[in-house]
């Protein structure tokens, strides 16, 4: 077992309570029965997707939480921990876990998380990985905003279309019996 100074400890949870206090959104999960190279490529992917994931000892993330303000993480904080910590999306770093335990079929266990102030459960964070992405999502809310739009146009205009439609059969008949009487 590695002995850690003191100096080294305090800077750790320095570090870990402002990422705490920084992030958007953190994930914990119990890493238990993934190898080294399988650790590695997550840690590539979500790393690829500006995602930050780390292992650490509980001990220390306890006192991190606590300083943060986050004194409700501190129960998750029990056997081996990792902590996927996420600064832009609050869906990203869930999918990207999802998405990583559906296509390795690695045994990560997802164990809750926290967003802003909220405490988030197992079935939260899935929940989150199934929401749609941001654009998706603002491309909905502006096609039903575009819907009834079209509709009041199309409405507006069908009027004039009829009376266009009825001058033009009218300009073709009148055009018919001048072609017959010739």
């Amino acid at each position: 077992m590695i002995k850690i100074s003191r100096e080294k400890k305090a800077h750790i949870i320095d570090k870990l309570s402002e990422i705490f206090a920084g992030c958007s959104i953190g994930i914990l999960a119990d890493y238990r029965g993934i190898s080294a190279p399988q650790m590695t490529k997550l840690r590539r992917r979500l790393r690829e997707q500006g995602i930050e994931y780390r292992v650490v000892k509980n001990t220390l993330a306890r006192f991190a939480a606590e300083r943060a303000g986050r004194e409700e993480l501190t129960g998750f904080f029990e056997g081996p921990v990792a902590i996927t910590f996420g600064y832009g999306g609050i869906t990203e770093p869930a999918r990207a876990l999802a998405d990583y335990i559906r296509d390795s079929k690695a045994t990560l266990d997802i164990k809750g998380g926290f967003l802003s102030d909220r405490l988030l459960t197992a079935e939260m964070v899935m929940v989150l990985a199934a929401l749609p992405s941001r654009e998706v999502l603002l491309t909905k809310v502006v096609t039903g905003m575009q819907s009834p739009i079209t509709a009041l146009v199309i409405c507006l205009t069908s009027p004039m279309r009829g009376l266009v439609n009825i001058l033009q059969a009218r300009i073709q008949k009148l055009e018919g019996e001048k072609n017959v009487g010739q």
